[in-house]
């Protein structure tokens, strides 16, 4: 659109290597250039931010979101203990309570860039009453985040009564991934029913899959196998997404170079969540204690599609957090040895790019034509994003301002003090 009106022009905002205009029109990109000639609605000067497609949450709870404490503190910090404190919560669950959790946690998120979301929802309950209000949610949001819902059998599908049945009413009422958890379920042959199971599900309804999948430190656990067979079995492949695998970084390296090459077969996609990953697992060494957390590093160095979850924000399992993505992706940084430019810009891509892959997202990225999402992060570039764990100033949806954040200023002396990476030699 040389020359026109736009509803939005961002100008001088960074990209790649490049500083450039973005002029947004009818709820597009309608043009990226250097400069940008024509009349705008709006006006806003980026001052050589970087400009990023929006943050995608690939694995989450909003269901357990916010409880932290209620009924009790998770005291050993244990996945175990965590579900049994869950357990006893879920039995003042309400409709209302679920509700307002959930979308507190989902305008924390929005307001820090996060734009789509794929949620877990607890289907062990005969009344399904997480389930049904994260549909709600779902609906009431949509104007400003988009979410899916995971039909997620919290205390087994095979092992709770009903458990299948119930994971089968959650599809039908509206859910739109097929969940499961093989290592929760009470024996190895129940735990491969379960797999199956959700394979089966998948396949009548049409769903995507995504299981926490070996969520343990048992180098016994080997459930990912199981899965990866199945996706090669039913083709499934890329709608198929292995949650957390911590096990795997407790295989020895015989059998994990093994699994690798089933792996690349299958080209699953797989979600680690370093956040609560470091947090839960290794509970039981002594030292040397392991990291407890995937092979992050060695699943993107052979080609397969990772991304990063935040899991859990302020509940049983993990007491912290704000749901801001760049958070997981510096705790990857550490936990995985990411510490290379190159590894730590593939962090940045993890919540990024790597994450709207594995919710299958369509239109996703900065290009003229796609939708107008995107996001103004305080920093000049990936790298340093991460580094500083730079705030989002500048949230677009469907080319609408959705969300602003003041940067903070600081002074020593009298003289701005402002963190960025300047200079030569300094970062990448």
């Amino acid at each position: 659109m040389p020359g026109g009106a736009y509803d939005l022009v961002l100008r001088g905002a960074r990209l790649g290597e490049e500083t450039v205009d973005v002029g947004v029109a009818g709820g597009r990109i309608a043009r990226i250039s250097p400069r940008l000639e024509g009349r705008a609605g709006r006006e806003i000067e980026a001052g050589g931010r970087l400009l990023s497609p929006p943050f995608v949450e690939s694995h989450v709870h909003l269901d357990t979101a916010l409880t932290a404490g209620q009924p009790r503190w998770n005291e050993s910090g244990t996945l175990f203990e965590g579900i049994r404190i869950w357990s006893e919560r879920k039995g003042s669950v309400t409709r209302e309570d679920v509700i307002e959790r959930a979308t507190r946690l989902l305008r924390w998120q929005a307001a820090q860039g996060v734009l789509h979301v794929r949620t877990h929802a607890d289907v062990t309950d005969p009344e399904l009453t997480g389930l049904k209000a994260l549909l709600e949610v779902r609906e009431r949001v949509r104007d400003w985040v988009e979410v899916q819902v995971v039909a997620f059998p919290q205390e087994g599908m095979i092992s709770y009564p009903r458990g299948a049945e119930l994971v089968e009413e959650a599809l039908r009422l509206g859910a739109d991934v097929v969940g499961g958890i093989p290592h929760y379920e009470h024996t190895r042959e129940m735990g491969v029913e379960s797999v199956r199971e959700a394979f089966r599900l998948a396949g009548k309804h049409d769903r995507p899959v995504d299981i926490h999948c070996d969520e343990t430190d048992d180098p016994h656990s080997r459930f990912l196998e199981v899965m990866a067979a199945e996706a090669i079995r039913t083709g499934m492949g890329e709608r198929v997404t292995a949650s957390h695998t911590t096990a795997f970084g407790s295989y020895d390296n015989a059998y994990a170079f093994k699994l690798m090459g089933l792996l690349g077969r299958a080209g699953m996609n797989f979600v680690a969540n370093p956040l609560v990953n470091i947090t839960l697992q290794g509970r039981y060494d002594a030292y040397p204690k392991r990291r407890g957390i995937t092979r992050v590093k060695e699943l993107w160095r052979g080609g397969l599609n990772v991304s990063l979850g935040y899991d859990d924000v302020m509940d049983p399992w993990y007491p912290l957090g704000t749901g801001g993505m760049l958070q997981p992706a510096h705790m990857a940084v550490h936990a995985c040895h990411m510490t290379s430019p190159e590894e730590v810009v593939a962090c940045y891509e993890m919540v990024t790019t790597n994450a709207a892959r594995t919710l299958g997202l369509e239109g996703y990225g900065l290009a003229e034509g796609s939708r107008a999402d995107f996001v103004l992060v305080d920093a000049p570039d990936r790298w340093d994003a991460v580094r500083r764990l730079a705030p989002v100033v500048l949230v677009v949806k469907g080319g609408e301002v959705i969300a602003e954040t003041r940067p903070s200023e600081t002074r020593l002396l009298g003289e701005p003090v402002d963190f960025w990476r300047r200079g030569k030699g300094v970062g990448p």
